[in-house]
């Protein structure tokens, strides 16, 4: 009987950081890197949102236009901060050429940089409390009117607007003959004046499947999409279908689950299922750290979703500014520790890396174990970030984290992460655990780490038939001893202190390429 063969294992690279330069050029820079991505273990990278946003400079999360993917002169040039649609369109091919999918991300939430100013009824709300009003209804100037003069009716005919003159006065809300495009917004341009403004209608409110953090969270920036408008609706439904028939993707990240419709979002999933088959994979950004807020939402959402684990990212941080703490507890009220399937395990982000609003410190001396702790386990789907392997720029640039090694991590996981897994969690400053591997990826590995003095851990690797007299070194290289399998299956395999090793058999196939990535994407 022929043995089926062993999934591989996958790893997703987030594929910017916020300070990449704004020069344009970014697609075609991941366009000459994606081979080497492959070639180290990354198989699909999630993109940044690649629509035209506010100005040449803007990272794409101040939106204007779903349909420019830098195709039109508007907001200051034809390009995105990224680059233009047809460099886009070459990194498309080139990363389906080898075998590299690729994850939109997609910022539905809102409309930046708005076309004209239209007049409406709105109300002040409490910024803690979005369920409070803190004024009586009153007319102001919103930046509401979006005509999309560059791209005409190409594409798209919908425009977004809030009409003048048919909105209720003195509470007479029967005067109004449809609710329009936006529910929200946070200027008022009569007297300047920054506030949230619910935006007064016929039936109009906030959306009511968002989640119930400051009483209502359905406004995050900008002007705030309705999506019970059924225009709206159609308009971006027929946009996520367009635009999987311009990109060869693999997937899509939605930004800011939190504060728009549930309802919609199952709609646009269901109309993506029926058009191009179940086989994307879906991811929001639910950044919380509440537990049962997470499960809750997968839960509504038919657990056809995947969510990333900002309270691993937490612990994480805590672990690593916190002197002896128990690293047994890394994975305690985690999402991949309850929802193993449906965690996207992460270290750091565009919005938690340093000096940006939701930082999150990870000391640099725990990154590499926090690495460890994402790739090389059998539970998860890790997410590494680019400001990790490729650096940080801006005005406080950093270097690669981990010694550069994440790369290597990867590689790792790509090669030797496989089989059953045996964990000792038994010693809070030191934990370590083992792959047994697999009959068609039959190396294994052993992992160990301190964060304290170096220290050592006696563990199994696998049956003694196959591997007693084995010769094992850490591919990191920062532990320099050797380890003898014993007759057990066993080895003693050692860490130097608050540091990590990763132990495979010192001639396992696939050694020879560690230590190659280059990660000067910037050629500099």
């Amino acid at each position: 009987m022929t043995e089926s063969p062993t999934p591989e294992n996958v790893t997703m690279m987030q594929a910017f950081e916020w300070y990449v330069p704004a020069d344009q050029k970014h697609w075609k820079r991941l366009q000459s890197v994606v081979g080497d991505l492959k070639g180290t273990g990354i198989d699909n990278v999630w993109i940044p949102p690649g629509c035209k946003a506010s100005s040449p400079n803007g990272n794409g999360y101040d939106i204007y236009d779903l349909y420019d993917l830098g195709e039109f002169d508007i907001k200051g040039g034809r390009s995105t901060k990224w680059g233009s649609r047809e460099d886009l369109l070459q990194l498309s091919k080139k990363a389906s050429d080898v075998g590299v999918g690729l994850y939109w991300d997609a910022v539905l939430n809102h409309k930046a940089a708005a076309d004209e100013k239209e007049k409406c009824l709105a109300v002040e709300v409490d910024p803690n409390d979005r369920t409070r009003e803190v004024s009586e209804p009153y007319e102001i100037e919103a930046w509401v009117g979006f005509t999309f003069p560059g791209r005409g009716e190409k594409y798209s005919s919908q425009k977004y607007h809030w009409r003048v003159g048919y909105y209720p006065r003195h509470h007479v809300r029967r005067l109004m003959p449809d609710r329009y495009h936006f529910s929200g917004t946070d200027f008022n341009a009569v007297n300047n004046k920054t506030a949230i403004y619910r935006i007064e209608g016929n039936g109009k409110y906030w959306s009511q499947s968002v989640d119930r953090e400051k009483g209502n969270y359905d406004y995050l920036m900008y002007a705030d999409l309705d999506y019970n408008h059924p225009e709206v609706k159609e308009d971006v439904k027929n946009w996520a279908v367009w635009l999987g028939e311009q990109l060869n993707l693999k997937g899509i990240r939605f930004d800011a689950v939190k504060h728009f419709s549930e309802d919609f979002l199952r709609e646009l999933l269901q109309n993506l299922d029926a058009t191009f088959g179940t086989g994307w994979f879906l991811v929001g950004e639910f950044w919380k750290d509440s537990l049962s807020d997470m499960r809750a939402y997968l839960e509504r959402m038919d657990h056809k979703f995947s969510l990333f684990d900002a309270p691993l990212v937490y612990n994480f941080s805590q672990i690593s500014r916190t002197e002896n703490a128990d690293l047994t507890k890394v994975f305690d009220d985690t999402l991949v520790q309850l929802e193993p399937v449906n965690a996207v395990t992460l270290v750091m982000n565009h919005d938690t890396q340093p000096y940006q609003a939701l930082e999150v410190r990870i000391e640099p001396w725990f990154k590499p174990l926090a690495h460890c702790l994402i790739l090389l386990r059998e539970s998860g789907y890790p997410c590494v970030f680019y400001g990790d392997i490729y650096g940080i720029k801006g005005d406080h640039p950093f270097p690669p984290s981990s010694g550069g090694k994440v790369p290597d991590l990867v590689l790792a996981r790509k090669l030797y992460a496989y089989g059953k897994q045996h964990d000792y969690f038994d010693y809070p400053q030191c934990i370590g655990w083992t792959r047994e591997g697999t009959w068609d990826h039959p190396q294994g590995l052993a992992c160990v780490m301190s964060n304290a003095g170096p220290n050592e851990k006696y563990m199994y690797v696998g049956p003694p038939e196959y591997h007693k007299g084995e010769v094992w070194t850490d591919v990191l290289g920062w532990e320099q001893s050797e380890v003898v399998i014993d007759d057990k299956g066993c080895g003693l395999f050692a860490c130097p202190g608050t540091s990590v090793a990763v132990w495979v058999k010192k001639d396992a196939e696939g050694r020879d390429r560690f230590g190659k990535f280059d990660a000067n994407i910037y050629k500099e």
